[in-house]
């Protein structure tokens, strides 16, 4: 089985849209390209999103391998500005805790759980140790369902994964969660 390094994009900026990383941001992500450089990642994917995009572009360039995007990589909701801020917190929280309730401006917890677990499958067999840079709401998805809810953290569903948190799995074997170590 190929072990997936999941790492959650840096800070990012905090506006509507697809924003990018914060100065900070850049600074995690670097420092976790230094950490993951040691492991000599064999490929790194993305989300298309600008902020996991990012933090995989500074990744890609310390391991020295080029970033493939995959849209199944995307957060399950992205706040756009179109949808008042109130009503998107809203649904993210209902969401959370009904996993099949489909947001206006996005995936389910369980179709973007599956989504990722399609990912995982495709790249399963694949020379690895493959890098993933992608976001805390889909990842948390993604450990639901492989662990199932009650086995979570709580703190990571409730607030999400930290920014440049790397989550280990090998194959769909969870090994590590939300791993900060790399960043003291």
């Amino acid at each position: 089985m190929t072990i997936f390094y999941v790492v959650q994009h840096g800070e990012k900026a905090q506006h509507a849209g697809d924003p990018p990383l914060t100065a900070t941001g850049r600074r995690q992500a670097h420092q976790t390209a230094l950490w993951l450089h040691a492991i000599h990642p064999k490929a790194v994917f993305s989300s298309p999103m600008r902020r996991a995009r990012e933090t995989a572009d500074i990744i890609a360039s310390v391991i020295g391998v080029k970033v493939n995007e995959d849209a199944r990589l995307r957060e399950r909701m992205n706040w756009t500005g179109e949808q008042p801020l109130e009503q998107f917190q809203a649904d993210w929280t209902t969401s959370v805790h009904h996993r099949d309730f489909v947001p206006q401006s996005g995936d389910s917890s369980h179709q973007a759980a599956q989504r990722f677990q399609t990912f995982l499958n495709d790249h399963t067999l694949d020379p690895g140790p493959i890098v993933i840079c992608t976001h805390g709401g889909i990842t948390v998805d993604l450990l639901r369902t492989l662990m199932g809810d009650a086995s979570v953290p709580i703190d990571l569903v409730e607030n999400g994964v930290p920014s440049c948190a790397i989550t280990t799995l090998d194959g769909h074997r969870v090994e590590d969660i939300a791993s900060l170590q790399h960043l003291n």
